[in-house]
């Protein structure tokens, strides 16, 4: 139980990747606020926590996007559990296409929850972490956002940008107990992926090592190695989990 006596916030975690560090955050002894663009998503996974681990996990709906609303649900998560500890900037979104043909409101749409979500969210904790001396801040990039991936301009560049945001707030921090690190995903296995065409999907295990996509606990692992006390001295980094894609 690495994580007794710690709160954790876990956004997007209303399916996939998200759902699956929640629970794993919560099995490791984490009380977890689960936080999902909608209220029924956050209600189910926080209810199938607290099933299996007995009273960890609470529900909440926000959007990502919207700062003032991110701000006030940041009060109410402390006011709720009196501490956050770990923060796991995990919301996103895609819009694809190619990148001559994108829409201005797609690459706003993308940019808006996949950045600046999680930007409204670091600004929700981070003067509670400094105060408490103490913190782990967590941002799900991509390897889109190490490689580039046509079709996704707005995707790659907002988790890129999300990577040098990781940075900045590494350096910020680093002097307040408080680190800052990305996990980037690689091709893992959502509902995200599951829309793409077998032949696709066939292509791109192709170009993976390890011949396989990942699963949604496959982040979650790395997550708590992060956020864990044995990740103390690791700051500014980003680790890649993506079964050797971008070596």
């Amino acid at each position: 139980m690495k994580f007794a006596n710690q709160v954790a916030i876990v956004t997007g975690a209303g399916r996939g990747i998200g759902r699956a560090i929640a629970m794993r955050l919560a099995s490791e002894g984490a009380r977890v606020a689960v936080v999902s663009r909608t209220e029924k998503n956050s209600e189910q996974v926080a209810e199938e926590i607290n099933a299996k681990f007995a009273g960890l996990a609470k529900g909440y709906a926000v959007d990502a996007a919207d700062h003032a609303a991110v701000q006030t649900l940041c009060e109410k998560i402390d006011g709720d559990f009196s501490r956050v500890d770990i923060l796991v900037n995990n919301a996103g979104i895609t819009r694809d296409g190619l990148s001559m043909r994108m829409s201005p409101e797609d690459w706003d749409a993308v940019m808006e929850t996949n950045l600046k979500g999680a930007f409204n969210f670091y600004q929700g904790v981070v003067r509670g972490m400094m105060k408490q001396r103490s913190g782990r801040i967590i941002n799900i990039a991509s390897v889109a956002g190490i490689m580039g991936n046509a079709g996704q301009a707005n995707y790659a560049a907002s988790k890129a940008g999300l990577i040098a945001f990781t940075k900045v707030v590494a350096r910020e921090l680093a002097t307040r107990g408080v680190t800052s690190n990305a996990v980037a995903p690689g091709f893992i296995t959502t509902d995200m992926t599951d829309v793409l065409p077998q032949g696709v999907k066939d292509e791109v295990v192709k170009q993976i090592p390890v011949k396989r996509f990942g699963a949604p606990e496959d982040i979650a692992s790395a997550v708590s190695f992060l956020a864990g006390a044995e990740a103390g001295y690791i700051t500014g980094q980003v680790l890649t989990v993506d079964g050797g894609l971008v070596m």
